[in-house]
């Protein structure tokens, strides 16, 4: 646009000097005309050789060329129409006035002088801006990304909230525009992080009041199961104290998923993980319906330091083993495998689960076609302690290198 307007001013002013020098010649060219100083009239004719140089000649209605300058050109301008105004061809800009009765005196300019007047005043507008388009594009893109920084870091504050992480944003480095927003996000939180801690909390207290009175009521029935007579009432006795054993696994269980959206998980100093799952095999060994059915695999890996909370992993790792026990075959032993790139692979032997109700396992009270008893909530809440520990779980069916069986694989990052 810049480019457009100068050249219309280029030619607006050189058709405007054209013109002015014609008016100033033509009173010159009437008395060479009427016959008075014809010795004069080659020096008064102004010729600019820096820029450029005009053609002139005074021709009549009838195409006789009465006066030429310069003189080797007596001859009409190509196509140049005898009436007053501007005309212009691919080489002449040329100025036309009738000066007498049938006499018309021209004035051309070569159009190469204003092209190349056009041209470098062209260079002069683009080379300034193509040298100062790259800086400025990269003035725009600082401006534009220290505008948008803070809306980036509310991006990212908001998306790193979740069920593990409802800690109030910082509202220090966010503008005008933006810190009402944070503020709001806060009291949301806020009010989540309450509601979310007391039922944790209601939870959590359910399940250690239960836990004792539960308890006791096991201790009684067993009792009670032992004093009975052979019988009906001693089958019905054993009846009530499997179900109080359900319910006392449900109650743990409970307890441990409020222990896991409590949001435990990582911990400031690292832990021996091989150490932690030699204790909970050794444990669950104990237990006469578990006894010889875990086999410990850590062959290559003698240790495996975690910055992992322990009371975590140990939650996460008993959901993952008393799940392979419980729906393995009770002949077969269930495998725990320990790996230096902080892979744990829990691995039983059994049916094959089928692909869509694998994908739904780790949800809340999900449980697969099978006979055996279960809650329905030991995947779901390793499934939970594994994200906030920031590792993650994975489960196959058949398990890897066998044809049947169900395998749970952990990875727990540096």
């Amino acid at each position: 646009m810049a480019a457009f307007i100068f050249c219309n001013n280029v030619n607006e002013s050189s058709d405007d000097l054209l013109q002015g020098s014609a008016k100033y010649r033509q009173p010159e060219l009437i008395k060479v005309l009427n016959g008075k100083h014809v010795d004069q009239y080659n020096n008064n004719f102004p010729t600019y050789e820096k820029y450029f140089t005009y053609r002139e000649q005074v021709i009549n209605k009838y195409g006789i060329v009465l006066i030429s300058e310069p003189e080797e050109g007596q001859q009409p301008f190509p196509d140049a129409p005898l009436s007053n105004g501007f005309w212009g061809n691919a080489d002449y800009r040329v100025y036309t006035e009738e000066i007498q009765d049938g006499v018309y005196h021209q004035l051309a300019e070569p159009l190469h002088g204003r092209r190349t007047t056009i041209a470098k005043g062209a260079l002069f507008v683009f080379l300034p801006t193509l040298v100062l388009l790259p800086f400025s594009l990269a003035v725009w893109w600082i401006v534009i990304r220290r505008s948008l920084r803070p809306i980036e870091v509310l991006r990212q504050q908001i998306g790193s909230r979740d069920g593990g992480n409802l800690s109030p944003m910082d509202l220090g480095d966010f503008p005008a525009e933006l810190a009402p927003i944070a503020a709001s996000v806060n009291r949301l939180l806020d009010r989540l992080r309450a509601a979310l801690e007391a039922e944790r909390e209601f939870a959590a207290n359910s399940a250690h009041e239960l836990r004792t009175p539960i308890a006791g009521s096991i201790a009684q029935m067993q009792r009670l199961v032992a004093e009975l007579p052979n019988g009906s009432a001693k089958m019905r006795a054993r009846g009530i104290e499997q179900a109080l054993s359900s319910l006392g696994r449900l109650v743990e269980k409970v307890l441990q998923l409020a222990q896991a959206e409590s949001g435990v998980g990582m911990a400031d100093h690292a832990i021996d993980l091989v150490r932690s799952v030699r204790l909970e095999i050794d444990d669950l060994r104990k237990k006469p319906q578990y006894a010889g059915r875990l086999h410990l695999n850590v062959d290559g890996c003698p240790t495996l330091m975690r910055k992992v909370d322990v009371d975590a992993f140990g939650i996460l790792l008993r959901n993952l083993i008393e799940n392979a026990l419980i729906h393995g075959l009770p002949t077969v032993p269930t495998t725990v495998s320990v790996q230096t790139d902080g892979t744990i692979a829990i691995a039983n032997a059994g049916p094959v689960v089928p692909l869509p109700d694998l994908e739904g396992l780790t949800k809340r009270f999900s449980r697969g076609a099978t006979p055996a008893a279960g809650s329905g909530l030991g995947l779901h809440i390793a499934n939970m302690v594994i994200q906030r520990i920031g590792g993650s779980l994975e489960l196959a069916s058949p398990a890897r290198g066998r044809n049947d069986g169900f395998e749970a694989i952990i990875r727990i990052p540096q």
